[in-house]
């Protein structure tokens, strides 16, 4: 007897149809991502993309939604350091570092252009900002330290981060040259960022040292 239930669904799978799409998007529009198309590309049949995704707005919001987790794995792999402000560049470096690895993917986390005709809901949209948690309480122990003023850490925090998320959609859209490329935007801005917060010039310039350098001069991956 032949078996015809309905087979379980593959992370993998749904990992591919993910990444495809978001790079058909990104290559060829809104109007080039279609089911028949996407399917092609990862090489299963076109009701795969129903059997892992209700429909079209769904896949937009799957590839949001995953864009986020692998941000979010990525920053949460970083260990705390003694230096709490070297902390808040190192999450600005990996930030960036995943923008550029998955590049596709960071377009539709913040939707534009990329997503013109499908839908991301207002809970969508604020869905990942539980991001920015680790962010809020690297700078916490900044004003714990002494290293920035007291205040409000979650609006820091989204001062930073809407910052960094400017140099990287700049660089990911090549708008930044020599002698200004992205390497030196982003220590120069870091630092005006943790001076402003409180910090002194002179450690600020040594935190972001010890943070190490920026992503290795590499095609990043899909």
């Amino acid at each position: 007897m032949v078996d015809v239930s309905p087979r379980p669904a593959q992370p993998d799978i749904r990992r591919a149809l993910i990444d495809a799409a978001a790079t058909i998007l990104a290559e060829s529009g809104p109007d080039g991502l279609s089911t028949r198309q996407l399917a092609r590309e990862v090489g299963v049949s076109t009701s795969a993309v129903y059997t892992y995704f209700g429909g079209m707005d769904d896949l937009v919001r799957a590839m949001a939604y995953e864009g986020f987790a692998r941000l979010n794995s990525a920053l949460t792999a970083s260990a705390g350091s003694a230096d709490p402000v070297a902390d808040v560049v190192r999450l600005g470096r990996i930030y960036r570092e995943n923008a550029l690895r998955h590049r596709h993917l960071y377009a539709v986390m913040f939707g534009g252009s990329a997503l013109a005709g499908f839908s991301l809901t207002d809970e969508d949209r604020a869905h990942g900002l539980y991001t920015l948690d680790l962010l809020v309480k690297a700078v916490e122990r900044c004003v714990r330290a002494g290293r920035f003023r007291d205040g409000d850490a979650t609006l820091v925090a989204h001062e930073l981060w809407m910052s960094i998320h400017g140099i990287v959609t700049l660089e990911i859209g090549g708008y930044l040259f020599q002698p200004y490329d992205a390497d030196t935007c982003f220590d120069a801005q870091v630092c005006t960022l943790l001076v402003g917060s409180g910090d002194d010039l002179d450690l600020a310039r040594a935190s972001i040292a010890l943070a190490g350098a920026g992503p290795a001069a590499e095609e990043p991956a899909a």
